[in-house]
């Protein structure tokens, strides 16, 4: 058990003494304590702002003096385990001096952004859980314009939606069922009501609330990835997309037949971003389910592996584009649409930047949904799967550069050791492998860009200064066979392997660098930088070359030269001088920071924070919440 969650007694005891300070001791309105804070200067939503920029204004802490910061406080959650294993996705707001975040067993907090003393604590029912709490990758605040003192935080909890009094953390019992929103029901009259999680924070527009969620990879039958959106006071649906279209919908005719009916995925699971002046909310999307093979959903799938911009008063289609046809890679977006201002061509207008698992990076004019950079279709490699028709090509940017490799030869085989060599060539020359887009098989694919990417939910910061794009990406490779299903299914095939290689020390079976950290001029469609991102301190010690490591998560910029990001298998905490790359202070953290970071001000202080939960399967579990300044 990890050393910071000692005894669940114990655990249980400091959270009841969490909640009842909310209960029992005069706590003032957010709004109260500062009216006068500019909510730039703060963090108050995922992504650092509306469009998902990850930018902070704030200069304090800048290129010239990052070496001298200083943990400022730290926050114990208390609640992280082994078993069930627990990390922590989330990345903290701020609203006028109060953070809020999500702890590994995804309790709901209220913290001073100065001190980090709690303030309140929501602890929702477990639900019948039975592989752990699950990840959420932070809250939602809104503030009633109507009413300033009806201020609320919007909680996801699995397949649940909890709504809380910003300044209490006591559930608001106007929304939904008494403040809980049930994800699952009334979702879609023409399937059964299979699980629709969610674990990225909805978004906003006006007074409609905007969710995706998580739903099954198949080959079992999954739930569509519809996207909703609710009345932000009462819970009530106002509108709903979806995702798989139904008949007389745009698209529909992109599913062979009535798999429209049994087809599942295509959900928005990296989060969302928001145009307010304009009205558009832009989602990313995944693949559809059965992730793996597509006899029975022939076609090229829409609205799966897309950037959908929607009139988010309606949640009617303005413009997509879709990135993978016919998906069987696990090609998921997986990360919201960073909505920034761009110069190109001499000229600045607004874009939308879209990462990917394959490490292509997709750029458009937001407006008219129009590639900034030419995207080609190229042909693809053809399935021998029986049952099966892939789509003949697929598009691929012709700038940015991809942030990775995305062809795999045998070239490419690790070189840590003869004998890790030998070992996974042994593998390889017994599987299917080669460019992008090689397809699955019965006798075994290398998958490469792997299901993890590439890129991941983390996603990209901008600098509107530079006019650069930051983001971090790694590689691995993956093993997929598929196989006949028993006869007593109702599915063709079902998965016989799916594993990530590695040698027989856990290290890729892919020769590093296995980590970047990149830069991305807008105008060029060039890197500006690029640097190996993590390292493992045994392989250094060897005297084998800084590698980089594998990340999850991603970075936020500031207006004062850096760029922040946590994220690496190394448990390292990192400043780069945004201009060259060069990293400008490193922490070592107790636990690996699995999430973004965020910035903010309070009192005429710049702080940063990142979770150090730890976990998923490559580290120890940890519980902290860490900040610094100077």
């Amino acid at each position: 058990m990890h050393k910071q969650n000692p005894n669940r007694r114990q655990f249980l005891t400091r959270s009841a003494a969490l909640a009842a300070v909310s209960m029992t001791e005069p706590v003032l309105l957010p709004g109260a304590r500062k009216a006068t804070v500019d909510p730039a200067r703060e963090w108050r939503q995922y992504g650092g702002d509306a469009g998902a920029s990850r930018y902070s204004q704030l200069d304090q802490i800048n290129a010239s003096n990052v070496k001298r910061l200083k943990v400022a406080w730290v926050h114990h959650t208390e609640d992280a385990s082994e078993r069930p294993a627990t990390t922590i996705e989330c990345e903290p707001i701020v609203v006028d001096g109060i953070m809020y975040i999500q702890t590994a067993q995804l309790q709901t907090r209220a913290l001073d952004a100065a001190t980090g003393k709690p303030r309140w604590n929501f602890a929702a029912a477990a639900a019948g859980r039975r592989r752990g709490p699950g990840i959420s990758r932070g809250v939602t605040y809104w503030q009633n314009p109507d009413d300033p003192k009806d201020q609320r935080i919007y909680a996801p909890n699995s397949e649940r939606l909890h709504c809380l009094n910003a300044a209490t953390g006591q559930l608001n019992p106007g929304f939904a069922q008494e403040g809980m929103l049930d994800l699952v029901k009334d979702y879609d009259p023409d399937r059964p009501p299979l699980s629709t999680r969610l674990s990225s924070p909805a978004v906003i527009y006006k007074d409609i609330l905007i969710c995706g969620g998580g739903v099954g990879e198949g080959p079992e039958p999954a739930a569509a990835g519809h996207i909703r959106g609710f009345d932000v006071r009462s819970g009530k649906r106002r509108w709903i997309f979806h995702t798989i279209p139904k008949p007389g919908e745009f698209g529909h005719d992109t599913w062979e037949g009535d798999s429209w009916k049994r087809a599942g995925g295509t959900n928005n699971w990296g989060g969302m971003s928001v145009d307010a002046k304009r009205g558009l909310v832009f989602a990313s999307t995944g693949c559809p389910s059965f992730d793996y093979y597509g006899g029975d959903r022939k076609g090229m799938n829409l609205f799966a592996n897309c950037v959908l911009a929607l009139n988010a008063a309606t949640g009617e289609r303005v413009w997509h584009f879709q990135t993978t046809h016919h998906d069987v890679w696990d090609y998921d977006l997986p990360c919201q649409p960073s909505l920034v201002t761009i110069r190109h061509g001499g000229k600045r207008f607004d874009a939308v930047v879209q990462m990917s698992k394959m490490g292509l990076t997709f750029v458009f004019d937001r407006v008219k949904g129009k590639p900034v950079f030419p995207v080609e279709e190229r042909p693809v490699p053809a399935t021998d799967v029986p049952g099966d028709e892939l789509w003949p090509t697929q598009p691929f940017p012709l700038k940015p550069p991809p942030v990775i490799r995305v062809d795999f030869t045998e070239d490419d085989v690790t070189n840590l050791s003869p004998e890790a060599k030998a070992e996974m060539l042994t593998i390889v020359r017994k599987s299917r492998y080669g460019r992008i887009y090689t397809p699955p098989s019965l006798e075994g694919t290398i998958v490469h860009p792997g299901f993890r990417g590439g890129v991941l939910w983390g996603g990209s910061s901008f600098d509107p200064k530079l006019n650069r794009v930051f983001v971090n990406s790694d590689e691995s490779l993956n093993r997929l066979k598929l196989a006949p299903a028993p006869k007593d299914k109702p599915y063709r095939y079902t998965l016989a392997e799916r594993s990530r290689l590695a040698d027989a020390e856990g290290y890729p079976a892919i020769k590093p660098p296995w980590g970047y950290m990149t830069a991305i001029d807008m105008d060029s469609g060039s890197f500006a930088w690029r640097v190996v991102n993590g390292e493992f301190a045994e392989l250094k010690a060897r005297g084998i070359p800084k590698t980089g490591a594998y990340s999850v998560g991603g970075s936020i910029a500031t207006a004062g030269g850096l760029v922040f990001l946590a994220s690496t298998y190394d448990e390292k905490f990192r400043a780069f001088d945004s201009k060259s790359g060069e990293i400008l202070w490193e922490f070592a953290l107790p636990a690996a920071g699995y999430t973004n970071p965020c910035t903010y001000e309070v009192n005429g202080r710049q702080f940063v924070t990142i979770a150090c939960g730890g976990g998923k399967g490559f580290s120890k579990p940890g519980d902290q919440f860490l900040t610094f300044s100077l």
